[in-house]
């Protein structure tokens, strides 16, 4: 039964999630399977390598193993979910929807200014290397770290406590791939314009600061490396930020463009190929992005591997 009389009735959803395979549902599950499988062995490669590496002990890589962390519990809240609902298990608990919502938005802003803190790392190892062991200690960077999580589990409770208060009686199927504020919003009966302009506000605030201080970190980078006379000098100093540079560049532009808006116009589909972006394809980039692009990460995997074979 899809329809409610009141909130107090809603006990559980339905997620859509991919409507349109046309019985390509077999084909996407083990896609799926098979990205999630990588995602999670990458960043545990990642993890285990740094943990293992007595000299990858620096702050600029125990960063990397906690960003590794985080994404496998931030693919853990959507990803088997989408796996369940292409197996026809497309029922969420009311409760178990609103949990996560917020597991993933809390850990969506922890990303988000653990990234920003990354950028800081750059900036002070880059602009004032001289001071950088005495200023970004391990201890240091473990409060960076704390602080991070702090902002994420705080940020959403807002936007999450608005949403528990709104009414649904027209529909309980969520036009989505996963639960998120957009879609039940668009479910709710009752008004929801408040919930729209503190998604808004929360939201564009949250990104543009985080955004703002990586950008102000860069620019103060690039006009150091551009000082730096030689060339080998600026490439080994550009080397140090490209892999953060793309990681940025892949979370910020994906979640930017799903979740500033003033309106909930947008198409369901823009929606799904969105979150397919920032929840599965992000998240798998990452690992490969840090292994590839980073080159004592890349050497010590080179040297574990020949140990091997």
């Amino acid at each position: 039964m899809s329809t409610f009389l009141n909130q107090s009735l809603v006990t559980q959803f339905i997620i859509i999630g991919f409507p349109d395979l046309n019985g390509a549902q077999t084909l996407l599950f083990a896609v799926l399977s098979i990205i999630y499988i990588f995602t999670l062995s990458g960043n545990v490669l990642v993890i285990t390598l740094i943990c293992s590496q007595h000299h990858l002990h620096v702050p600029l890589y125990i960063f990397v193993a906690i960003l590794s962390f985080l994404e496998i519990w931030y693919t853990g809240v959507t990803i088997p979910k989408m796996l369940t609902n292409l197996l026809n298990e497309k029922m969420i608990s009311y409760v178990g929807c609103l949990l996560q919502i917020y597991f993933l938005h809390c850990l969506g802003i922890t990303e988000t200014y653990l990234l920003t803190a990354m950028a800081y790392d750059r900036y002070i190892a880059i602009c004032n290397p001289l001071r950088y062991p005495s200023i970004m200690t391990v201890g240091c960077c473990f409060q960076l770290a704390a602080c991070c999580w702090i902002i994420g589990f705080f940020g959403p409770l807002t936007q999450i406590i608005l949403l528990s208060r709104l009414s649904f009686c027209h529909s309980n199927e969520v036009e989505h791939i996963f639960c998120d504020f957009t879609p039940l919003i668009n479910l709710a009966c009752s008004d929801t314009s408040l919930n729209v302009t503190v998604d808004f506000a929360i939201n564009s605030f949250l990104l543009f600061l985080a955004f703002a201080c990586i950008i102000m970190s860069y620019f103060k980078i690039m006009s150091t490396v551009l000082k730096i006379k030689t060339a080998e000098g600026r490439k080994k100093a550009f080397s140090t930020c490209g892999a953060h540079l793309t990681v940025v560049l892949l979370f910020f532009g994906s979640v930017g463009f799903m979740y500033v808006r003033l309106t909930n116009t947008r198409s369901v589909n823009y929606d799904r190929v969105m979150a397919v972006i920032y929840s599965v394809l992000t998240p798998m980039c990452n690992p490969i992005i840090y292994s590839l692009r980073n080159r004592e990460i890349k050497e010590t995997l080179k040297k574990k591997f020949s140990e091997l074979f």
